[in-house]
């Protein structure tokens, strides 16, 4: 009986996948082995919705493996294509479920059967194993049916950078009280997923492969928490070899703040640091105590292969006793061409320059194929009459509290930055952008550098 168990319950989870079209998507259906059931719907990169649906030996596994562009283009630009595809969808997940279970069901069977006859050579005791596996796969349809949970669409789990983006399910907490609109709510669920892979779509078309360094660029994180949770769902679903950090850490670079860096630590991969103008010499050191960091002040460090000079920024503004609130741009740039100039005479060539502040940063011309900068919370990039590329990141915290300042609040920005790992030179980049506080909108976009091998010009 225990062979017949074990081989229906394996025959279960090899026959229990199909693909099914669910409006201008296909979809594949998997069966799971769990200790907790649910449904799982995966949206690589953005990351993936669980539900509490049922509690069994087996979950439901839900992917899109392709997108229809013309089909998910019309669904996009007429809006009563959502409410045609409300019956449309319904059905054919239905018919994909039932495909599952049918599939998975006749291969549990037909495993139990072949289990028995094999180990015992015994067409009874090959039956006997086709009973145990319809005796087992019966358990699991009744604790199933008998678990089913019809409101957890109103209480999904996000992870990646859909905890951050949770209208891609519409308005789903009121799916509770209006539960008869639950179909309606599933075709704009399609609608915004097949809009976000229409998106995508389009992006140009560098493909990274093995030979791309993945770099993560962030600045100015301001003491806010919900960036960590950003960075690491980016980390982990871009497969980031290195992050940059550009500095502004902290809001005011006390020892109170200290423990703030402590998440570093938990990001797996190198985090090269430079200080901002809110960040005190005591955030560096904090900072550098964290076993994954490499804290950079005017010094190149190999990481990643990648050569690195980092400098931190030369004010603290919030110690008002320094006056540095008053330091001028001109001030700012004469330190960085002072920089420029020493590191000219040691005759090292960076890859890249990390400076806070793209003032200074910008002295570096001709010194180096990229400045990355951070401090203006808005992002930017300019390509400099030397070849130098300046990238200007905007406010991976949103600005922290200062985000709360204007009208609208300050989007939480970070890029994913590839690099050629025979070159070292920058290939393109990924721009996300996240709706700050209150706000749940996602952008991605795609960048392609127009001549990653350009000469760079030491003479501005």
């Amino acid at each position: 009986m225990a062979v017949g168990l074990a081989a229906g319950y394996a025959g279960l989870l090899l026959g229990g996948r199909t693909v099914t079209p669910v409006g201008p998507t296909d979809v594949q259906l998997s069966l799971r082995p769990s200790l907790h059931g649910g449904t799982t719907l995966e949206l690589p990169p953005l990351g993936s919705l669980q539900l509490d649906t049922h509690w069994a030996p087996v979950s439901l596994e839900a992917s899109i493996t392709d997108v229809r562009p013309e089909q998910a283009q019309l669904l996009i630009e007429n809006g009563t294509e959502v409410d045609r595809l409300t019956d449309q969808i319904t059905e054919q997940i239905r018919d994909g479920i039932v495909t599952v279970l049918v599939r998975a069901a006749l291969i549990a069977l037909l495993a139990g059967f072949l289990a028995g006859l094999v180990v015992f050579r015994s067409w009874r005791r090959a039956f006997l194993g086709m009973a145990s596996a319809a005796l087992g796969l019966t358990g699991v349809i009744i604790l199933s049916w008998a678990t089913f949970n019809p409101h957890s669409i109103a209480e999904p789990r996000y992870t990646g950078l859909l905890a951050n983006a949770p209208q891609i399910v519409g308005d789903a907490r009121s799916i509770v009280e209006r539960f008869s609109e639950y179909r309606a709510q599933l075709a704009r669920l399609v609608g915004n997923v097949s809009e976000l892979y229409t998106t995508t779509s389009t992006l140009p078309t560098y493909e990274p492969d093995p030979s791309t360094l993945r770099v993560l660029h962030v600045s100015d994180i301001h003491l806010n928490p919900a960036a960590w949770n950003v960075i690491k769902s980016v980390t982990t679903q871009f497969k980031v070899d290195l992050i940059i950090d550009t500095g502004d850490l902290m809001d005011h670079g006390s020892a109170a703040e200290d423990r703030f860096a402590d998440d570093i630590s938990d990001l797996k991969v190198p985090y090269v640091y430079v200080r901002g103008n809110h960040d005190s010499k005591g955030t560096e050191e904090a900072v550098a105590d964290q076993e994954n960091a490499v804290v950079l002040d005017n010094e190149t460090r190999e990481v990643k292969g990648l050569r690195i000079y980092g400098v931190g920024d030369p004010r603290y503004t919030p110690d008002k006793s320094t006056r540095d609130d008053f330091t001028g741009a001109g001030q700012i740039r004469a330190e960085g061409l002072r920089l420029a100039a020493e590191l000219r005479e040691t005759g090292t060539v960076p890859d890249i320059v990390a400076a806070h502040d793209p003032t200074e940063g910008e002295a570096f011309s001709g010194v180096t194929p990229l400045v990355l900068g951070g401090h203006t919370h808005a992002r930017s990039t300019k390509l400099l009459p030397t070849g130098t590329r300046l990238f200007v990141q905007g406010s991976t915290g949103g600005a922290g509290l200062r985000g709360l300042e204007h009208e609208e609040p300050t989007p939480i920005e970070l890029s994913v930055l590839y690099f050629s790992r025979a070159t070292n030179r920058l290939q393109g980049w990924d721009d996300l952008r996240l709706g700050g506080l209150g706000l749940t909108s996602a952008q991605i976009e795609r960048r392609l550098e127009p001549d990653p091998d350009r000469t760079i010009d030491p003479s501005p």
